[in-house]
């Protein structure tokens, strides 16, 4: 007889999605997806563009006093928003 090694579908997903470089491309999908569930339908309203570049998540709020409120609180966004993917994707945001 033979031993079989067998192995779950979810862990041969991630490890083909680690191998060929989708991971973080994937995560960084997930937060982008995740801005308007974080800060609700008010602030998500007045939100246009959103990205991601060399970790630094990127927000176009098109109402300025908005923009203010959420550049003060930067921190609480950075570690709501990683926590909602369950990762360190970003470690700042820009909101202009």
């Amino acid at each position: 007889m033979f031993k079989r090694d067998v192995k779950s579908l979810s862990d041969i997903l991630q490890r083909f999605i680690r191998e060929e470089g989708l991971e973080t491309p994937l995560m960084q999908k997930r937060l982008i997806d995740a801005w308007d569930t974080i800060v609700g339908p008010s602030v998500a309203a007045y939100t246009g563009e959103k990205f991601i570049k060399n970790q630094v998540f990127f927000v176009k709020i098109s109402n300025p006093a908005l923009r203010q409120d959420l550049s003060m609180m930067r921190s609480q966004l950075v570690k709501r928003l990683n926590e909602s993917v369950g990762a360190s994707v970003i470690t700042d945001i820009k909101v202009y």
